[in-house]
């Protein structure tokens, strides 16, 4: 893909992941219900209408490409990908959404030859939205500003180290890094822990569950941008288009690799 078309669309991309957001925050606000699916995590209306408006403005755009999307894909709806395709999340961290603690996220991303080559995360109740693309690097933005962001190295005190807030094993947590001079362990929620790495203000991100390949895409996307990656436990880039779009473990990590 060009470079012109991965800046364009990336610039695309920021006016639908705000229709979703709004959309989110409109039934944050209201008295929603919550069922389970099939895998018994949790999913509201804010999850299937935030999709389908993700939808309907990605199949409005100017280059085409499949897209994997989470509710889509719970309903058996899953479409034959080709070298470039979309992974959306449009309401990622439903536990967040549920106790009503902000940290969760609109996600869409595209993928190309098994790598995020841009994305965009927006975290509609805190007001902050992160993007990338390899093209053009990363960048936060705000209602005020929008600054480049770029991934730090280790302070010489230790790692700050972020965990899942809804998913956290302290114990395998524990296993993984010792051995290593930790400075910090601090709980987040959603794909905004690739992005806090990303905008250098945490070091790494390692996630021993399970995880689908629309929950991190876009903040992997985010983070390569600037300058960061993802690993597997066996070393190697964390790669997407798996059958069944299901991620290993894995670790993100800022300017420097983990393993």
């Amino acid at each position: 893909m060009q470079a012109s078309d991965q800046l364009t669309l990336l610039e695309a991309l920021l006016p639908i992941a705000h229709d979703a957001g709004k959309l989110i925050m409109e039934v944050y606000q209201s008295d929603f219900a919550v069922r389970g699916k099939a895998d018994a995590s949790p999913v509201t209306e804010a999850d299937e209408k935030a999709e389908a408006i993700i939808l309907k403005a990605l199949a409005e755009l100017p280059l085409q490409f499949p897209v994997v999307a989470e509710e889509a894909c719970a309903a058996g709806e899953i479409p034959e990908i080709g070298d470039c395709f979309w992974l959306v999340d449009p309401l990622d961290g439903t536990r967040e959404f549920v106790n009503r603690n902000g940290e969760f996220t609109v996600n869409i991303a595209l993928i190309e030859h098994g790598r995020p080559v841009l994305g965009v995360v927006l975290a509609p109740a805190l007001g902050q939205l992160y993007a990338g693309s390899l093209a053009g690097g990363a960048f936060y933005e705000d209602s005020s500003d929008r600054r480049p962001i770029h991934v730090r190295a280790p302070a010489p005190d230790g790692l700050d180290v972020l965990a899942s807030r809804s998913h956290g094993d302290v114990t395998a947590l524990e296993k993984l890094l010792a051995g290593r001079k930790v400075r910090n362990i601090v709980n987040a929620g959603s794909s905004l822990k690739l992005c806090l790495i990303a905008a250098g203000k945490a070091d790494i991100y390692p996630r021993q569950g399970r995880t689908m390949e629309w929950d991190i895409a876009a903040g992997h996307a985010v983070l390569a941008a600037a300058g960061g990656q993802v690993q597997t436990f066996e070393g190697g880039p964390l790669l997407y288009g798996k059958p069944g779009f299901e991620n290993p473990h894995f670790v993100a990590s800022g300017q420097q690799a983990f393993f």
